[in-house]
């Protein structure tokens, strides 16, 4: 995923206050960097992105997968800069905990693999895949991000991104407790097309069964955390599909903090 495919959740939270999508280096339209990188790297780009913009602490950091380990991350390390976190299926250390033993990600290719190479097919069904889910976007702007979803160096990034995952949440279990801000987490319940591509009906269901009990624990290990279940959305879908929850969930933690 890039920036601009959480445009429809930007619009309706720019309609309250500043709203920042941005693509971390290496992917969508920044400059391109050997990948994979530590979260502590991408969490000092962020701040320094911010910084530069000038645009001022604190923030609600909306995460999703991936990025919901790098938000958690960024709020590890400068507590004093986020006023809430909003968590969209987010990748978290204690995944393995929750799922049965074939699904752990211990049990996934190692991060030294080769990258293999996209098939035909498969460029197909994302480029099918990503027209659904952009079928709002404007015309000009849809047919940019299908070709960048789709191009080869698009297709590798996210697997090159997401290849040291075992490190980053190490790196999140030693990296401490997080401040004592709000957290919202969102899961989704409906099958992912993507997933579905990989994986049989049977796993998916067992996942996503894990998966509500891991995002109720998170929110539960705070004092100010909340969960909710989207169940007409999946787990790549939810800002396409539910911009208005993800939004939703992002107002209310700020009428918490008195921001708006």
């Amino acid at each position: 995923m890039v920036g601009l495919d959480y445009l429809k959740v930007h619009e309706r939270v720019a309609a309250l206050t500043t709203s920042v999508l941005y693509d971390r280096s290496g992917t969508g339209w920044s400059d391109d960097i050997a990948l994979p990188r530590t979260a502590h790297e991408v969490t000092d780009e962020l701040r320094d992105l911010l910084y530069a913009a000038d645009i001022p602490a604190p923030y609600v950091l909306v995460g999703h997968s991936l990025g919901g380990a790098y938000a958690r991350r960024y709020a590890q390390r400068f507590p004093r800069d986020v006023a809430g976190l909003v968590l969209l299926e987010p990748a978290h250390e204690d995944w393995d905990t929750f799922m049965p033993e074939r699904l752990r990600l211990s049990n996934t290719r190692p991060s030294d693999a080769p990258m293999p190479e996209p098939t035909p097919e498969i460029v197909v069904h994302v480029r099918q895949l990503f027209t659904r889910m952009l079928a709002a976007w404007p015309d000009l702007l849809r047919e940019q991000l299908i070709d960048r979803h789709t191009s080869p160096a698009g297709l590798l990034a996210g697997l090159r991104e997401g290849s040291n995952m075992h490190a980053v949440l190490s790196e999140l279990r030693a990296g401490g407790t997080l401040p004592d801000a709000p957290v919202t987490v969102l899961g989704a319940t409906s099958f992912d097309p993507g997933q579905r591509m990989f994986q049989s009906d049977a796993d998916l269901q067992e996942q996503i069964d894990a998966t509500q009990r891991l995002f109720k624990a998170i929110a539960a290990d705070g004092p100010q955390g909340e969960y909710r279940c989207l169940k007409d959305a999946s787990h790549t879908t939810i800002p396409m599909d539910r911009p208005d929850a993800v939004a939703d969930a992002v107002t209310d933690l700020l009428k918490r903090q008195a921001r708006i």
